[in-house]
C-alpha cells in the first residue's frame, strides 16, 4: 500500500488514527446535528463558573483588593482566558469522540487518567469548602461551624447519589448560585461600592503586578486560578458529554443507583468521518460550544471577580486586621454592617455561604466523576460507572467528616499537597491535549493557529507556576 493508499484509508476510517494498545478504536459514526434551540444546551460553561466561584473570587481576589487596590484585577482576565482556550481544548476531544479528554490521555499511556484521578483527590480531601461554607453560617446565625460542617457533606452526598440524573441536579444548583451572586452584585452596587466606582477604570489604566507587597506565589496562583483550575476543568469533558454535546449524544449520563434507571457504556467513545455533513455540523457544536463557554464561564466568573474586588476595595481597602483565609469575610461582613446596614451583612455571609455549599457541590461532583470515569475506561469495564461515582461520593463525604471530627485544622501537609497539584494537573494537561488533538481527530478539525499557540501558553504559564510553587511550599515545609 502507497503513502497516498493509507492517508485515503485513514481518511476515509478516522479511526485508524487512534492508538490501540490500551483501549481499542472508537466506533464510527455520524456527527449528530447541532441544537436548534442552542439555550436548552446552555449549562456547562455555568456549571464549570458556579464551582469554580469559590476561594479565588470570594476571598483571594478580593484581599489582594484590600491589599493593594485594583492594580490586579487585570490578571483575572488574563487567567480566565488562558482558561476558556484550556476548556475548548478538552471540549474539542469531547465533541469530536464522546470520550472524556482524560480517555484520550490514557490512550497514550495507561495510567494518565489514575495520575489525574489520584491528584484531584489530593488536591480536594480536605474539605475546605464545606468548613468554609460552616462558618460563613456561623457568622450569620451561630452555631458550631464543624458540626455544620458535617451536614453540609451528608447533604451533598445525598444530593449526588439521589438526584435520577446527577449533572441535572448540579446544574440546577450551580444555576440557584449563579443567581444568588448575580443579587449580591446587583443590590451591592446600588448600596454598598459607592464612590469606589469611580477608581474602576484604575483596573485598565494602572495594570500592576505588586510583588513586593504580596509576593510572587500569591499573585500567580491568583492570575492562573481564576474561574476554575487543577482537575475541575478536566471535568468539562463530563459535563459537556452529559448534557448531550456532539458526539455526547450517544454516551449515557451518570444517574442514580436508587433512583436514576442506569444505561450500560462501553469503554470508548465514537468518532465521525470528515464528510461535508459531519464538517457542517462540526462547525455549528463548536461555534456554540465557544460562545458557551465565553458567555457563561467567562463572563460571570470575571464580572464575580471584579465585583467582589470592588466590595472589598471599598471596604476594606488598607484595613490591617483583614488577613488571606475565611476570616477576611468576617471582617467584610462587619464594615458592611456598620457601612450599608446590619441586613447587608447578613445578606453578603448567607450568600457566600450558599455559593460555598454549591462549590463544595461541585468539587465532590467532578473528584468522584473524575475518577469514576477512570475507573469504568481503564480498570473495571464492567463496572457500573453510576455505582462507582456514587461510592466515590460517599468515600469523599465520609473521609471529610473522619477529618472534621478528629479536631484538624488544615494540616500543613494537606496545604502542600492543595497548593501544589493544580498547577501540576495543569502543566502536564496542557501539554497532553496538544496531542491527542493534533494526533488523533480528523485532519480537518485538528488543533492549530492561535489556539494551539494558546495551549502552549497554558502549557508554559502553569509549568513556571507549578516549579515556584512547589519550591515555595517544600521550603515552609521544611522550615
Amino acid at each position: 500500500m502507497t503513502s497516498t493508499d493509507r492517508n485515503d484509508a485513514v481518511s476515509s476510517d478516522p479511526s485508524q488514527n487512534f492508538p490501540v494498545k490500551y483501549l481499542p478504536r472508537p466506533q464510527v459514526r455520524d456527527l449528530p446535528s447541532p441544537p436548534l434551540r442552542q439555550w436548552r444546551y446552555v449549562g456547562p460553561g455555568i456549571v464549570a463558573a458556579g464551582v469554580g466561584l469559590a476561594s479565588g473570587e470570594f476571598i483571594l481576589f478580593p484581599y489582594i483588593a484590600s491589599q493593594v487596590g485594583l492594580t490586579f484585577v487585570w490578571a483575572a482576565l488574563l487567567g480566565l482566558i488562558t482558561q476558556y482556550f484550556l476548556n475548548m481544548e478538552i471540549e474539542r476531544y469531547t465533541l469530536a469522540t464522546g470520550e472524556t479528554a482524560v480517555t484520550g490521555f490514557s490512550r497514550l499511556w495507561k495510567h494518565w487518567g489514575l495520575v489525574f484521578a489520584i491528584l484531584a483527590y489530593f488536591a480536594n480531601i480536605w474539605p475546605a469548602w464545606a468548613t468554609s461554607s460552616a462558618t460563613l453560617v456561623t457568622y450569620a446565625f451561630g452555631g458550631n461551624a464543624a458540626v455544620i460542617a458535617v451536614v453540609i457533606l451528608v447533604l451533598v452526598g445525598l444530593i449526588l447519589t439521589l438526584a435520577p440524573i446527577v449533572y441535572n441536579a448540579l446544574e440546577k444548583a450551580q444555576m440557584v448560585k449563579v443567581a444568588a451572586i448575580v443579587l449580591l452584585i446587583v443590590v451591592g452596587a446600588l448600596v454598598a461600592i459607592g464612590p469606589a466606582w469611580a477608581d474602576t477604570p484604575q483596573i485598565l489604566t494602572r495594570p500592576g503586578f505588586p510583588v513586593a507587597e504580596l509576593g510572587f506565589a500569591l499573585l500567580m496562583g491568583a492570575l492562573a486560578f481564576a474561574g476554575a483550575g487543577g482537575g475541575q476543568n478536566l471535568v468539562q469533558s463530563n459535563w459537556i458529554r452529559d448534557k448531550g454535546f456532539g458526539m455526547g449524544h450517544y454516551l449515557p449520563k451518570i444517574v442514580s443507583p436508587l433512583t436514576g434507571e442506569a444505561e450500560a457504556r462501553g469503554r470508548v467513545g465514537f468518532v465521525f468521518p470528515p464528510t461535508e455533513q459531519n464538517l457542517a455540523h462540526w462547525r455549528g457544536w463548536w461555534r456554540f460550544a465557544n460562545r458557551e463557554q465565553l458567555l457563561t464561564f467567562v463572563l460571570i466568573s470575571f464580572v464575580s471577580i471584579v465585583f467582589m474586588s470592588l466590595l472589598a476595595y471599598a471596604t476594606v481597602f488598607g484595613n490591617g486586621s483583614v488577613t488571606n483565609d475565611i476570616s477576611f469575610l468576617q471582617v467584610e461582613g462587619r464594615v458592611l454592617m456598620g457601612s450599608v446596614g446590619t441586613w447587608f451583612g447578613y445578606f453578603f455571609w448567607i450568600i457566600g455561604a450558599v455559593a460555598l455549599f454549591t462549590a463544595a457541590l461541585g468539587i465532590v461532583d467532578y473528584t468522584s466523576r473524575l475518577a469514576a470515569d477512570v475507573l469504568k475506561t481503564m480498570y473495571f469495564p464492567g463496572a457500573s460507572e453510576s455505582k462507582l461515582y456514587a461510592g466515590l461520593v460517599w468515600g469523599l463525604v465520609i473521609i471529610g467528616i473522619l477529618v472534621i471530627s478528629v479536631g484538624f485544622s488544615q494540616p500543613l501537609a494537606l496545604a502542600v499537597i492543595s497548593a501544589c497539584t493544580g498547577g501540576t494537573m495543569m502543566f502536564i494537561y496542557s501539554g497532553l491535549l496538544i496531542a491527542i488533538n493534533r494526533k488523533m481527530l480528523p485532519k480537518p478539525i485538528r488543533i492549530g493557529g492561535f489556539r494551539a499557540a494558546a495551549l502552549i501558553w497554558s502549557f508554559l504559564l502553569f509549568g513556571v507556576l507549578a516549579v515556584l510553587t512547589v519550591q515555595q511550599q517544600i521550603g515552609k515545609l521544611l522550615g
